[in-house]
């Protein structure tokens, strides 16, 4: 089984050392804090917050996985040159149905650094209004 990197596993000196390594390697999630139960909910999984990671044949990201828990929901695969073979945020948005509490992870493949897992993010899941819209329901 390969080795899964995370951002929180790294100290801090070795973090602030290697900045740029581990930030184009992580995977950054970002979506609402909530979601309607039954309905769609984007969720956008980010390589990089600062740093573009490269798009080279022999070092590019292959794919990038959405997990709540440990159950898989989506993953996206990508081809060297997906973007113009110049470094870049490589980027995906998973368009889910929210059906109970969200905690979701990604993770993303490096052909050069193996594989790189976000920090958790909960995502807090109501039931759908059953208010008509006619203005009357309290």
């Amino acid at each position: 089984m390969p080795k899964i990197n995370k951002y929180v596993d790294i100290d801090t000196v070795e973090r602030e050392a290697k900045k740029d390594y581990i930030d184009r390697h992580s995977p950054f999630i970002h979506c609402d804090s909530s979601a309607v139960k039954g309905e769609i909910f984007k969720v956008t999984v980010k390589m990089g917050n600062e740093y573009t990671h490269p798009d080279d044949f022999d070092h590019y990201i292959a794919n990038i996985s959405l997990f709540n828990g440990e159950t898989l929901l989506a993953r996206a695969d990508f081809v060297p040159g997906t973007y113009g073979n110049e470094k870049s945020h490589c980027e995906v948005t998973f368009n889910i149905r929210a059906m109970g509490k969200l905690n979701l992870v990604a993770h993303a493949y490096c052909t050069k650094h193996g594989i790189w897992e976000s920090t958790a993010v909960e995502v807090a899941v109501t039931e759908a209004s059953t208010c008509c819209g006619g203005g009357h329901c309290n």
